[in-house]
């Protein structure tokens, strides 16, 4: 083998055979036996999974006895990976069938192959397959690593091994966003190769654009590819492809055929493979150069909440007019990929458990979750529907492929102390030419913030900045370039929210006033217990002597203003119960040091305004309102396990811990709606927590309460209470005036 190399002129070049020979010492060393590696099992990511060895003619496995990260290292680099991640022991991704290859392995790390580790010997074990090792490895790959298959003619079993893969678009479609069609070429050996197509499949097809962010794959007009591969210098991969559809990533496909590569002769039945794919309708090119809206789907059977940014969140269903999550135990990439493609994203990059992004709310619809993979819908998947026991802390979540926009090519944080914080920077055109410049900080808020932390894929929002004059951004982008920015927070780009154009109108101008962000990749989640409200509503005859202190902060309506000290007023009152289901602590965003006292109740407000509570008629009228302060936010109480961090008493720090959640009883002064003018009839009763976006959270869908409401002049019912998002459109129908009374930015 070496003497065959040597021919090649690689005499001249001792420093590359050195090379190769290192690269190549598992297959080189004739007292190392010959083995190949593959990821196989029950993977949540496609570069992870039960750990596989080939050797004579057989896959088998490897046993977790004395494994180690360093192991690991050695099993992911020869499998392409740049490093490992983590190595799992106890047959995480399932148990494997056929010999266990390998035990008791102990390597150093810097081994080129899992062979040269010491073990008990190939074949010599005394484990099950209970043991069988697993491992996660880096998404990125080894640069310039080259697959050598070591399988002889069996390569049915053998995954696809490359550097990367991509769409190669023609001249005249590479300025097309996103990139849909072109030749799919894979990096082997650091050099792209071309695939024949003799044995290609719109399986295959389906999946490369899965990887891609598009949900599906179309026809394409083949002469005009004919045509161009017939002038272009070919260079074929050595392997054909077979995949089944259902992958997520073009790793988990199988080999094809050897390819015999033999110059301009490889593949004269076929030619580069070519692949044209659906993008989602939020990724869809459009002609337009002006304001695009966001997409906006009207009524789904699935949908994510809680993700940071787009194409990942909880996974929610809707069933019978009311929305409920999903349970994760058999939860995979399969059922992930359904969902994601559904959606209008490409595969699954991850299939999450342990409600790792947030808990939801209302009913678990689907348990034990098992799908074929060409479902069009997560609803058409089977499921276990008489599965019990299981709840929001089992919540399953997805992370999905998404088309390669560019949106980072347009938007920048500059000078901020780490990547996640900055004034906010756009690129836009100014007198016929791109220029990098700074966004008005007039209106400027958390919604704004949002959108631009999601554009950037930093996450959720934190804190949006008015000033940044502590901020030293690019000198060059002083000049303000975009104004009056008013985002829905919705929206995928900070050019799709209203703003000014090109007809700018900004007093404060850039410089110091700039706007700004920090952003996070965990936010938390206030959502309120709409039962605990419905159980608790009552009315209370109050005389004005005792609602001094409520009347000082405008508790109470406006009638009340010179009302007699011994007339009565007439209370709604209920208790509430917020909880946090994120994935961070809820806290202030004012400091202990900005906090304003008031004196009549003798207690601190760390915000001014924390709920707002208010009445309508059918038709959205306000009838009544209130509004409760935040004179203390504290864990009441927490779930199991979960230690209590806040509590109001000396001053101490407020806020609510994930997990936790507050409780303001009924009878403390504010918790209620003064109804005394209010005439007899049916209402609309809402409460909304953090109105003003003040503090960052990832869902505010589900801060808003609404309840139907009877009031007769001397009794109240309170009914079908629900938290906002929680029902289907047509079942919030049934709630009239209520569409239109939606909580909305300012």
């Amino acid at each position: 083998m070496l003497h065959t190399l040597s021919s090649r002129r690689l005499p001249s070049a001792p420093l590359l055979l050195l090379a190769w020979w290192a690269l190549s010492l598992a297959q080189a060393d004739p007292n190392s036996p010959t083995i190949q590696l593959r990821l196989a099992g029950d993977k949540r990511k496609h570069y992870e999974g039960r750990l596989e060895v080939y050797h004579s003619g057989e896959w088998g496995t490897v046993c977790d006895d004395d494994f180690t990260i360093y192991a690991a290292r050695v099993a992911c680099r020869e499998l392409g990976y740049l490093d490992a991640e983590a190595w799992t022991p106890s047959a995480k991704y399932g148990q494997g069938q056929g010999r266990i290859w390998m035990d008791n392995v102990n390597c150093q790390g810097n081994e080129k192959s899992l062979a040269l580790c010491n073990s008990n010997g190939l074949g010599v074990s005394d484990c099950k397959h209970s043991e069988d090792v697993g491992v996660v490895c880096t998404q990125k790959r080894t640069p310039g690593f080259k697959f050598v298959s070591n399988v002889g003619n069996n390569l049915e079993d053998m995954t696809v091994q490359v550097e990367d893969v991509r769409i190669r678009a023609t001249y005249s479609q590479r300025k097309r966003v996103p990139i849909t069609e072109g030749f799919v070429e894979v990096k082997d050996g650091g050099k792209w190769r071309q695939i024949c197509s003799q044995d290609w499949t719109p399986l295959n097809s389906r999946v490369i654009c899965g990887m891609y962010g598009f949900p599906g794959e179309k026809g394409y007009n083949a002469r005009g590819y004919k045509l161009l591969a017939k002038r272009r210098k070919k260079n074929y991969w050595g392997f054909g492809v077979n995949c089944t559809g259902t992958e997520a990533d073009l790793s988990d496909c199988k080999l094809g055929r050897q390819v015999e590569l033999k110059g301009n002769g490889t593949c004269e039945q076929g030619m580069p493979v070519v692949i044209s794919c659906v993008p989602g309708r939020a990724f869809a090119p459009t002609v337009s150069a002006g304001f695009r809206k966001a997409y906006r789907v009207e009524q789904p059977l699935v949908r994510l909440r809680g993700g940071a940014v787009i194409g990942e969140g909880r996974v929610e269903v809707l069933k019978n007019g009311l929305w409920g999550t999903v349970c994760d135990d058999n939860w995979d990439m399969k059922a992930a990929t359904v969902v994601c493609r559904e959606l209008g994203f490409g595969s699954a990059k991850e299939a999450l458990t342990g409600a790792r992004l947030g808990q939801g709310i209302g009913p678990v619809h689907m348990n034990e979750v098992q799908c074929s993979g060409f479902e069009k819908s997560l609803t058409e998947c089977a499921f276990n529907s008489e599965a019990t026991g299981c709840g929001h802390e089992e919540d399953a979540a997805v992370k999905c492929n998404i088309p390669a926009m560019g949106f980072n090519s347009r938007l920048r944080l500059s000078g901020g102390r780490n990547p996640y914080e900055g004034r906010v920077e756009v690129l836009a055109e100014r007198n016929g030419s791109l220029t990098w410049g700074a966004v008005c900080s007039d209106s400027w808020g958390t919604m704004e913030a949002m959108v631009v932390c999601r554009q950037l894929g930093l996450g959720f929002a934190d804190n949006a900045f008015q000033e940044t004059w502590y901020w030293q951004g690019d000198p060059s982008a002083e000049a303000v370039v975009m104004s009056g920015v008013r985002c829905s927070g919705t929206e995928l780009t900070l050019d799709q929210c209203l703003h000014h154009g090109k007809h700018l109108n900004c007093p404060k101008g850039g410089g110091r006033f700039a706007a700004g962000v920090s952003c996070t990749q965990a936010a938390p989640d206030l959502v309120l217990n709409a039962q605990a409200v419905e159980q608790t509503t009552y009315l209370e005859d109050r005389p004005m002597y005792a609602l001094q202190c409520a009347q000082e902060e405008h508790c109470l309506s406006s009638s009340a203003t010179g009302a007699s000290s011994t007339s009565y007023r007439r209370l709604l009152r209920f208790s509430s119960q917020i909880h946090n289901n994120g994935r961070s602590d809820f806290r202030p965003r004012s400091g202990h040091q900005s906090w304003i006292w008031h004196e009549c109740h003798r207690h601190y407000h760390s915000m001014e305004v924390f709920t707002h509570y208010d009445l309508f008629s059918l038709n959205g009228t306000k009838i009544a309102e209130g509004h409760k302060a935040s004179f203390c936010l504290e864990d009441s109480h927490c779930e199991e396990g979960i230690q209590k961090k806040f509590e109001c008493a000396n001053f101490g720090a407020q806020g609510i811990t994930t997990g936790c959640w507050d409780t303001y009883r009924h009878d403390i002064d504010c918790q209620w709606i003064d109804v005394t003018d209010v005439k007899p009839g049916d209402y609309i009763f809402q409460v909304v927590i953090n109105p003003n976006f003040e503090v960052a959270e990832s869902d505010y869908s589900n801060n808003i309460m609404k309840c139907r409401c009877r009031y007769d002049g001397n009794r109240i019912w309170m009914y079908n209470c629900h938290i906002g998002g929680s029902l289907s459109s047509e079942t919030e129908e049934t709630f009239p005036g209520l569409l239109t009374n939606q909580l909305s930015h300012r």
